[in-house]
């Protein structure tokens, strides 16, 4: 009995000792000031949040609209009769998986590939003083700031007509063609010279150059090599970092469609599919194809983009811990 009177007792102090310090803190200017600063700030960020979402937002709500929906004025973001008759199109005539496949396949080996080479470039860059070094790292910059419409031709005709400095020419008699093969990416990912790449190098030269020397000194001292530091000591340091310029490059070779219509006109891709649109389409029962701008056809466009997107935005759950510890480690934000 004496218990039950002491946690009644206990419950009702607790209630009141709250609602005195609240009244000590409502007494005070600074707490509704400090309140009145908050709402505005939460306001700003959920104005600026539905800013970024709103077309992606349009886009998901629109893909479920069925025909009747879209020509009725009155349905504007939920649809009256949802379907997923957009979602079977877009991958049946796109072929969604075989695009799928091969864009994964093309984003992973690119995005490995730039990921060490830029990271040995940018160690190199950021650790070693040799003559030139101050061209080759403006170079880099160079690579940055042009845009690749300016070299597309002549990186086309390359890739066209590929030699290796006549040798390939000496051995068979004639240049080899790489177009519609991953050679020309891979090649262009090998050497430093991929989608991007300048950047990833800079990104990866700031971040060895926020590394403190005596961590390789103590390791020379200690009887190390250079590639042996290098690969116990800096690798595992710049574990973070890597993974961020692995998930850029992924990211950004996946939606890439400057490279991927250049080099690729047979082997179905996500981006080029997109690229594409549906345009002429023949649906069951109709007489005549799809034009631009009727509103099916834009549907179908946003409903492809979607589809594209999706692999990403799954990756983004999984990896947004990495890829926000790389970008404050980068030396890129302020």
């Amino acid at each position: 009995m004496s218990v039950i009177q002491t946690n009644k007792t206990a419950s009702s102090v607790v209630p009141a000792a709250w609602v005195r310090r609240w009244r000590g803190k409502a007494s005070s200017a600074a707490f509704w000031l400090g309140l009145a600063w908050s709402i505005v700030r939460y306001l700003l960020l959920i104005g600026l949040a539905f800013l970024i979402l709103y077309p992606l937002l349009f886009k998901l709500t629109n893909s479920f609209m069925s025909q009747q929906d879209l020509i009725d004025g009155t349905v504007r973001f939920i649809p009256r009769e949802p379907t997923l008759f957009n979602y079977r199109t877009a991958i049946e005539y796109t072929n969604y998986f075989e695009g799928l496949k091969n864009t994964l396949g093309i984003a992973v080996l690119c995005g490995v590939l730039q990921m060490l080479v830029c990271t040995f470039v940018g160690y190199g860059l950021a650790r070693f003083r040799f003559k030139g070094r101050g061209l080759v790292f403006a170079l880099v910059v160079f690579t940055i700031l042009i845009p690749p419409q300016t070299y597309m031709i002549s990186l086309y005709l390359k890739f066209s007509f590929f030699d290796l400095y006549g040798i390939l020419s000496a051995i068979s008699g004639g240049t080899v063609r790489l177009i519609d093969s991953i050679w020309p990416l891979a090649i262009l990912s090998l050497t430093g010279f991929g989608f991007k790449n300048g950047l990833y190098i800079l990104i990866m030269r700031q971040y060895f150059k926020g590394i403190p020397k005596e961590l390789e000194e103590a390791a020379y001292v200690d009887g190390s090599g250079l590639f042996r530091t290098f690969g116990t000591i800096l690798l595992p340091l710049s574990a973070s970092m890597m993974i961020t310029v692995l998930l850029f490059s992924f990211s950004w070779q996946w939606t890439d469609s400057f490279y991927s219509s250049m080099f690729f006109s047979q082997i179905k891709l996500l981006s080029n599919s997109l690229l594409v649109g549906f345009e002429g389409l023949m649906l069951e029962g109709a007489t005549v194809g799809l034009k631009s701008g009727q509103p099916l056809t834009s549907t179908l466009t946003n409903t492809m983009s979607l589809l594209v997107l999706a692999p990403l935005i799954v990756m983004y759950l999984f990896a947004q811990k990495y890829l926000v510890e790389g970008i404050e480690h980068s030396g890129i934000v302020g």
